[in-house]
């Protein structure tokens, strides 16, 4: 669901009505001011999802920063005695030697194997775990699974509101804010810092396969300050105010959670095997359910694909079938134009006999984007599409 606003200059943060049910960040009516024209609903809150072009939205991330509000990406605080053995609990990925200050990709499944959520695990204490959460209910998971657990562990929602400063001069902003010292912090690390006495946690992280950080603000009444003060420094630099970008995404082979898995998707169907420890001692939920499906092999497969056609004007809004010999083998679940690689690309998921590298498929698509018979060649190629291994990211 998105709402879009065409009279952006009278745009006010009161005129964007999906309810007082659906909260809002932090950070909401700074958007409004930097030009947001439209928002969605993730984690039962607005996302800024318009700030007009989204092309123009990608080449401001890969050329210079944006600055996203990410507040939707909730936190599942985990402490007690017993935090890091509930939270490996949890997850299918391997924890025994995840040291405090370290952030990780997991992925968290049910007892059938599926995803439940793909969420970056931060460690800031000996026992004190952040989950921050892609789009689905973990809180309300973790605080079942804590009820029956008979461990010593408190589950709550804190006061945490990120922000994603992404893109290749983002080190130049982050400089600029915190010192030269905040350069040396690595990949997939976190630091607790203060800005103008504003308590932050900053990690080398993001959903944008560039180079990027994100500030984890532990006092919602400073949100719009924060803002400001990022937007202010940033500006010599060409900071931008964006949203997460799906072409870029695309290109990077990341997931979108209820797009491209659900809990009826399992990590080996996605090549997520590395995320998956069946041989460590602990146990884990969903344990037995993927050592069969690593036994029996995955009977889907996600593949990457280049579709045929005019530039696709902007992403699939439905899953498109995919047919090989007039016999639909699966569907395309993200779709997008690269103006980088002037090409359609795409995500999809396929029967597993199907999932062969240079195999020409036929894409039906619904929605008209492609042709006009609705119905595109495709080939399939490997993924992710730029940057395989992540050099930008991790530089």
């Amino acid at each position: 669901m998105t709402q879009a606003l065409t009279d952006a200059d009278d745009l006010q943060s009161e005129d964007f009505g999906f309810g007082t049910q659906i909260r809002k960040s932090p950070y909401f009516k700074a958007t409004v001011r930097w030009g947001a024209k439209g928002f969605s609903v993730y984690n039962h809150m607005y996302i800024p999802r318009d700030f007009g072009d989204p092309e123009q939205n990608f080449w401001n991330l890969v050329n210079d920063a944006i600055l996203c509000d990410v507040g939707v990406e909730r936190q599942v605080e985990i402490t007690g005695p017993d935090a890091a053995k509930f939270t490996q609990m949890l997850t299918c990925r391997d924890l025994s030697k995840m040291a405090v200050g370290q952030c990780k990709y997991i992925l968290i499944t049910d007892a059938d194997g599926g995803m439940l959520n793909d969420p970056i695990l931060l460690r800031l204490d000996e026992n004190r775990f952040w989950i921050s959460l892609a789009d689905s209910d973990i809180l309300l998971w973790a605080k079942g699974m804590a009820l029956f657990a008979g461990m010593e562990v408190t589950i709550r929602e804190p006061d945490v509101s990120p922000l994603q400063l992404q893109g290749p001069k983002s080190g130049e902003v982050m400089k600029a804010l915190f010192g030269d010292s905040i350069m040396d912090l690595k990949y997939y690390w976190l630091r607790h810092v203060e800005l103008d006495g504003m308590p932050l946690v900053v990690s080398r992280t993001g959903w944008s396969s560039e180079l990027g950080y994100e500030l984890y603000l532990q006092d919602e009444s400073r949100g719009d300050e924060l803002w400001e003060k990022i937007m202010a420094v940033g500006k010599p630099f060409g900071l931008k105010p964006g949203h997460t970008s799906s072409i870029r995404r695309i290109e990077g082979g990341m997931l979108s959670y209820h797009a491209d898995a659900d809990m009826n998707t399992n990590p080996y169907e996605l090549g997520l095997d590395r995320l998956v420890n069946l041989d460590m001692e602990a146990d884990f939920i969903g344990k037995a359910a993927l050592r069969k499906i690593k036994e029996e092999g995955p009977s889907r497969k996600q593949v990457g694909l280049v579709i045929d056609g005019d530039p696709l004007n902007g992403p699939n809004t439905s899953y498109w079938s995919v047919k090989k010999d007039g016999v639909v083998i699966g569907k395309v679940t993200s779709a997008v134009y690269s103006p980088r690689l002037e090409k359609n690309i795409a995500l999809a998921m396929v029967a597993a006999e199907h999932a062969v590298l240079g195999a020409e498929v036929q894409v039906l698509n619904k929605s008209g984007l492609v042709n006009d018979p609705g119905t595109s060649a495709a080939v399939i190629v490997e993924r992710p599409f730029y940057d395989p291994n992540k050099k930008i990211a991790a530089s």
